[in-house]
């Protein structure tokens, strides 16, 4: 791609982005509309108890994280052969029908299956795009390719999470996702105008791509991340519900505690990228430290104000400032299966999501109040360091056995 002025490789760049934007939108929509699709698709849960039917509507947010982990590795898998750019075209061609498709579904059930549908590309998109955008970027730029796109998802965070969600409470959870479609339509028309066709990695196929799963180091990072982020998700589901009834402020609050998420998120995922290319050890430890810290924070202070928007500006910057780390980490340990183990990443902290909102919404179910899933994500955070720091140990015990005696 060493063809393409720097002009047409910032609108390659910016068209990518457009599909994290896309992807936070019809990610992340849901946690500030919570309330509204519970009372929407469950009014008779919803006459007996609030709490309960907000609990049970998590699993429209679960159902998008299954669908995630089930498509990346599958996905990955089966268009080894296939050209990039072909591939992240069919990809947002899914994602614009399965968000469609959820905008319109009659009922709580059929949700459930169209946002799994529209989950089914999301891991496989951020690996392929992500490769792409490192590819028009240059050799030794995985983490900041990665950041690259998943900067479009933390921007969308800032802006348009807020903006869709107001415009979901003022005109209808329905009418959000259809015009969240729509931006999956527009990102399918700017890759194709601006993304210069590539080609399949060379010599990759299923059997290749599969090959990377039997690798235990694969396995032990996807588990650390979908641990590790568990919490971050445990705490965004239920945002919400805490905003209006833990800090106690209007629901109009809403879209700008999740802005100020969102701009936690974008700090986060472009000092995540550059310190992941640096030093990948370093910035996992002091990500999951941050994380911890973070977190209690936010179990702590949520109550006030200014707790709750401190709290949710830490928590997303360093939470997602482990995501390029954990993408570099998972192509590192898979260097001739990139694309699965980029799919990998995002299948393992989809996983998180479902495992955050199903654990937030137990222990919400159980009586313990709405901020007791960020206390569970503190727990999830240090077993998530633990994790990390078994993986490099295991690293160095691999290197120090290639070593020869005699030049130790």
């Amino acid at each position: 791609m060493d063809h393409l002025t720097g002009r047409q490789r910032r609108a390659a760049l910016i068209a990518l982005s457009l599909g994290g934007v896309a992807i936070g939108l019809t990610e992340f929509v849901a946690m500030g509309l919570l309330p509204d699709m519970a009372r929407a698709l469950l009014p008779e849960a919803w006459a007996r108890s609030n709490a309960d039917a907000v609990a049970q509507a998590g699993w429209i947010i679960t159902a998008y994280a299954l669908g995630v982990v089930a498509g990346a590795p599958l996905i990955a898998a089966l268009s080894a052969r296939m050209p990039r750019k072909r591939l992240v075209l069919a990809l947002l061609v899914l994602f614009a029908a399965g968000t469609f498709a959820s905008a319109v579904a009659p009922n709580f059930e059929l949700v459930l299956v169209a946002r799994f549908v529209a989950a089914l590309p999301h891991g496989a998109y951020f690996g392929a795009a992500g490769l792409l955008a490192a590819s028009l970027m240059g050799p030794g730029n995985e983490a900041r390719g990665y950041s690259i796109v998943l900067g479009g998802l933390t921007i969308s965070n800032v802006v348009g999470v807020p903006l869709i969600t107001h415009l979901g409470q003022s005109a209808g959870w329905r009418v959000a996702y259809s015009v969240i479609a729509v931006v999956f339509l527009l990102t399918l028309l700017a890759v194709s105008a601006t993304v210069p066709d590539a080609p399949a990695k060379e010599g990759g196929s299923p059997a290749a791509e599969l090959r990377s799963l039997k690798k235990p180091q694969v396995w032990l990072v996807a588990v650390t991340a979908a641990v590790g982020f568990a919490g971050f998700f445990a705490v965004n589901t239920y945002i919400a519900p805490v905003t209006t009834e833990v800090t106690g402020l209007p629901e109009s609050a809403v879209p700008w505690v999740l802005a100020v998420f969102g701009l936690g998120m974008t700090a986060g995922n472009f000092l995540g990228g550059a310190f992941a290319d640096r030093n990948l050890p370093v910035a996992t430890t002091a990500g999951f430290a941050g994380v911890i810290v973070s977190t209690v924070f936010f179990a702590v202070f949520a109550p006030t104000t200014i707790g709750l928007f401190a709290g949710a500006f830490l928590t997303g910057a360093t939470c997602i400032f482990l995501g390029p780390a954990l993408q570099a980490r998972l192509i590192t340990v898979a260097p001739e299966a990139q694309l699965m183990g980029a799919a990998v990443n995002q299948s393992a902290m989809n996983l998180a999501n479902s495992l955050g909102a199903a654990l937030g919404g137990l222990v919400i179910a159980r009586g313990y109040g709405y901020l007791a899933p960020a206390w569970t994500g503190v727990a999830l955070a240090v077993a998530g360091l633990a994790l990390a720091g078994t993986s490099f140990a295991l690293d160095r015990r691999s290197q120090a056995r290639k070593v020869p005696a005699g030049n130790r």
